[in-house]
């Protein structure tokens, strides 16, 4: 059974999806591809205990207390984005990786723009990072919550090494 639940975040409000026991989509309130009535469900309070064992995590990583997610997921779409939302979940906290450099993994680098579209397509919104994919020489490029969402999750991330180095 689908349901979601709306919970307030220190980056605004997220729906947070869940299909059975496992989460299935965090969105953000202009997400640039919606879910549809049917994947949301019945809206249910965020006391839903695997939605807001959710929260709970979003919340620890937002506030820094946080690296990674263990939360069950559950991620649906095809082939290849489910490949390219493998390689998202590979991606270091605190690293970025390119869409170039993601098309290569999957073996051929003229697929950067549809890595792009499957990224841009990414159910779960932060806890598989899609906020650390970056265009070509590190340029932020889209995201579904915004670039000053994504330059805050990135900022969130930094390691302390090069904040340091960024004081002087």
């Amino acid at each position: 059974m689908n349901r979601h639940a709306i919970v307030s975040t220190r980056i605004g409000d997220l729906t947070l999806v869940a299909s059975d026991n496992a989460l299935a989509g965090v969105y953000f309130p202009h997400h640039w591809v919606k879910p549809t009535p049917e994947t949301l469900g019945e809206q249910v309070e965020a006391t839903d205990p695997l939605l807001s064992e959710a929260a709970r995590q979003l919340d620890e990583y937002l506030t820094g207390e946080r690296t990674s997610f263990d939360v069950p997921t559950v991620l649906r779409g095809d082939e290849f984005q489910r490949r390219v939302w493998s390689i998202l979940e590979e991606i270091p906290y605190g690293a970025t990786s390119s869409y170039g450099e993601i098309a290569e993994r999957l073996g051929d680098r003229t697929l950067a723009q549809q890595v792009g579209k499957a990224v841009g397509q990414n159910p779960l919104s932060i806890v598989v990072p899609c906020h650390r994919v970056v265009g070509k020489n590190g340029a932020l490029t889209g995201y579904a919550g915004g670039l000053k969402r994504k330059q805050f999750l990135l900022d969130l991330e930094e390691p302390v090494g090069v904040k340091a180095g960024r004081l002087f």
